[in-house]
């Protein structure tokens, strides 16, 4: 089965061998007991993904440190600002980016992030291999402690149980005063509610949502009011190149699958991702 699957279709289907996700995520799918019982391959787009999401992730950073938002809202009023009411720009160079989750997205991210001349510190739960783009990578019981060090942290891990709601109050608490926060995985990896408690205190100075809890967000939920948030409605992983990837690994996985070779991106369903 290609383009996902659902229980019904898992139970109907019952020499079913291979699902291939269209997505990154497959919280839904892994959540499936006969998928996990079964032995079923799931693959996804965990590596296809990463560029355009990757793109995505640092528009949004680029909008808050280049205050495009302030100019697209001036625009409406047709004003020409001095650069005191416009806001004095950031520079990427020298900062520091703590990239939570380095797979196929979080690469790609910390990569576009040693470009601009940042420090990047990964996180993630796997012995990574040494890496240009990567300064140093530490595992996610290490999270709090590079916290402080950041200026940008970039939320790129995948939904899992371990991943439930990792950026709290704590976590938030720990980040430097005018960080950034920018996320494009899923939106119940951190709490919104404190995101908002964050920006209030100035301890956040700006975030770039592409994913919330829940989704659609609310009319009248806090974040669309409270400080600099840039808001897009889940659509980082959508470009005018997916498809030609897409279509390829497809076909390639469709290819190996008969000739029994193993497939591309296989997900690990017990760890979920």
């Amino acid at each position: 089965i290609i383009g996902g699957v659902t229980r019904e279709q898992v139970l109907a289907a019952k020499k079913l061998k291979w699902v291939q996700v269209n997505s990154a995520g497959v919280e839904n799918y892994v959540s499936i007991p006969e998928l996990l019982d079964r032995p079923i391959t799931l693959t996804n787009m965990k590596i296809v993904q990463g560029i355009e999401i990757a793109d995505h992730a640092f528009a949004l950073l680029l909008g808050l440190t280049r205050n495009i938002d302030v100019a697209v809202a001036n625009r409406a009023t047709k004003t020409w600002p001095t650069l005191a009411k416009y806001g004095r720009p950031l520079e990427l160079h020298g900062k520091t980016a703590v990239v939570i989750g380095v797979g196929g997205i979080g690469t790609q991210i910390a990569i576009r992030a040693k470009a601009f001349g940042m420090t990047v510190i990964g996180v993630d739960p796997k012995d990574l291999p040494y890496a240009p783009y990567l300064d140093r990578t530490v595992w996610p019981d290490r999270l709090d402690s590079v916290l402080p060090e950041a200026d940008v942290v970039f939320v790129s891990a995948p939904y899992t149980p371990a991943t439930h709601q990792m950026i709290g109050a704590a976590q938030f608490a720990r980040m430097k005063r005018g960080v950034l926060f920018i996320a494009v995985s899923r939106g119940k990896i951190y709490d919104n509610l404190e995101l908002v408690a964050a920006l209030k205190s100035g301890r956040v100075a700006g975030a770039g949502l592409d994913v919330t809890d829940p989704e659609p967000l609310p009319e009248d939920h806090p974040l669309w009011t409270t400080g600099r948030v840039i808001i897009t409605p889940h659509i980082a992983g959508r470009s005018d190149g997916e498809g030609a990837r897409y279509h390829e690994l497809y076909v390639d996985n469709l290819i190996r699958f008969g000739n029994g070779e193993p497939l591309r991106h296989t997900v690990d369903k017990n760890a979920g991702y």
